[in-house]
C-alpha cells in the first residue's frame, strides 16, 4: 500500500516516481473512454496531458481527477454540474486543499508497477499449464486483461506467487477459485472498514457536505495515515488464519511423518 508522498525541501518527491500514463492506459485504468477523456479535457475538467514530441504523458493527478469525475457521475451529477464544481472551487482558491484530498483518496492503493506478458511468456512462466478455462478465469479475476497480443499484468507480485504454487503441484484453476473467494470477503472488509472511516470522519461535517477549506489538508492526512494502518491490521489477521489453516490441514500430516521418522528409527 501507498503513503503519503514524501518530499524533499525543493518539494521534489524523493519516494517513488509518479505513474505515467498514454491516454489510451489512461482509459483502461478507469473504465472510460479515450473520446470521453478529450471531452473533458476539451471542458477544463481534466488538465491537459505533459506533451512529449506528439505523445501526451498523464500522470497520477490525471488518474485521480479522472476517478473523481467518474464517481460524481454515477451520482447523477452532469458535466456542466461538476464543470461548476471545479469553477467555483478554483474561484474561492479551494482547488489546491481540495486536490490534495482528491490524490489522497483517489491515488492508487499500491505502489506495484503493471507488467506485460505475452501468452508464450504466460506458457513458458506456468510451464505449460495456462488452459484456455484457466485463462477465462484468471481474465475474469483481472489477474491479467488482454491488450493486442499481449496482457496486462496489474500484479505482478500475484502472478508470480501463483506460478510458484502452480510449479510445486498446486493445479492452476482450483488456486484461481480460491483467488475469486478471498477477493469477495477481502472486499466486503475493505468496504466497511472504509465505511467506518466515511462515517466517523467525513460526515461529521454534515452528510454530503463539504468541509471547510482549513480542514481539508487535515483530512488528506488522515487518510495518508490510513492506508499503512490497513496494512499493520489486515496482515496480522491474514497471519493468524494461515496459522490455524496450517495447523488445522498440515498438523495431522506432520504427526503422521513423526511417526514414520520415530519407527523407521
Amino acid at each position: 500500500m501507498t503513503s503519503a508522498p514524501k518530499t524533499s525541501d525543493d518539494g521534489a518527491d524523493t519516494d517513488t516516481a509518479p505513474q505515467e500514463f498514454s491516454i489510451d492506459a489512461l482509459a483502461r485504468e478507469t473504465g472510460s473512454t479515450v473520446r470521453n477523456i478529450r471531452a473533458y479535457q476539451d471542458r477544463g475538467l481534466l488538465p491537459p496531458p505533459e506533451r512529449r514530441g506528439r505523445k501526451g504523458i498523464y500522470n497520477d493527478a490525471h488518474l485521480s481527477r479522472l476517478r473523481i469525475i467518474n464517481r460524481l457521475l454515477e451520482r447523477g451529477y452532469t458535466l456542466a454540474n461538476i464543470g461548476e464544481l471545479i469553477g467555483s472551487w478554483e474561484r474561492g482558491n479551494d482547488i489546491g486543499s481540495l486536490l490534495g484530498l482528491e490524490t489522497a483518496v483517489a491515488s492508487p492503493w499500491t505502489d506495484e508497477v503493471p507488467d506485460y506478458v505475452t501468452m508464450p511468456q504466460l506458457l513458458k512462466k506456468f510451464g505449460g499449464q495456462f488452459s484456455r478455462s484457466a485463462l477465462k478465469k484468471a481474465i475474469e479475476l483481472d489477474v491479467i486483461r488482454p491488450e493486442g497480443m499481449r496482457y496486462r499484468v496489474p500484479s505482478p507480485r500475484m502472478l508470480h506467487a501463483g506460478a510458484e504454487l502452480v510449479a510445486v503441484g498446486i493445479p492452476l484453476e482450483e488456486m484461481l477459485d480460491v483467488v475469486a473467494y478471498l477477493r469477495r470477503n477481502v472486499e466486503q472488509a475493505a468496504d466497511e472498514m472504509v465505511r467506518l472511516v466515511a462515517m466517523h470522519v467525513f460526515d461529521r461535517y454534515g452528510e454530503g457536505q463539504l468541509p471547510p477549506k482549513e480542514d481539508m489538508p487535515e483530512l488528506a492526512d488522515i487518510v495518508w495515515r490510513f492506508r499503512p494502518l490497513v496494512e499493520m491490521a489486515v496482515l496480522p489477521e491474514v497471519a493468524r488464519a494461515m496459522g490455524q489453516a496450517a495447523d488445522r490441514h498440515l498438523g495431522d500430516r506432520l504427526a503422521l511423518l513423526m511417526e514414520h521418522l520415530h519407527d523407521a528409527r
